[in-house]
């Protein structure tokens, strides 16, 4: 596999709300998808702005938080939980194509990792463009923490 074209970054800063959840069978696009519908119900019901990007972060424990940015916050007494997520330097990569085929692109980053002597760890964030029914044109930001 040919090695992905990485980038280091630094300062990634994000404010969420969503919900998060285990997966703990490691199904984790179906803990996702459950997360996801949760909190969409929630913004519609509300009628909350948004900025409409899907954001997961995967975190230590099999846990998994699916959120979206809110252009103001959620009234008192909403459900959705808030979480800020800072990582300080980061590795980049866009994966463009179909969820589908994001799992060899996991492998072959593990590779580059391994090969340049990055040390990746968690948190690590999806960060989902907007939908098109041509899925080869998906695109999903990878981040992964780095030391």
């Amino acid at each position: 596999m040919t090695p992905l074209s990485i980038s280091i970054r630094k300062d990634f800063n994000v404010s969420l709300y969503g919900f998060s959840g285990v997966a703990a069978t490691e199904d984790w696009s179906g803990t996702g998808k459950s997360l996801m519908d949760h909190l969409w119900h929630e913004v519609r019901t509300q009628k909350l702005p948004n900025k409409g990007i899907n954001i997961w972060v995967y975190d230590e424990g099999k846990r998994l938080f699916t959120g979206v940015e809110l252009t103001a916050p959620p009234p008192a007494g909403s459900a959705l939980e808030s979480r800020a997520i800072t990582l300080p330097r980061y590795a980049y990569y866009k994966h463009i194509g179909p969820y589908t085929e994001m799992k060899s692109t996991y492998e072959a980053a593990r590779e580059e990792f391994k090969r340049v002597g990055i040390n990746a760890h968690l948190p690590y964030v999806e960060i989902y463009g907007h939908w098109t029914d041509d899925q080869s044109k998906l695109e999903t930001e990878l981040l992964w923490s780095i030391s």
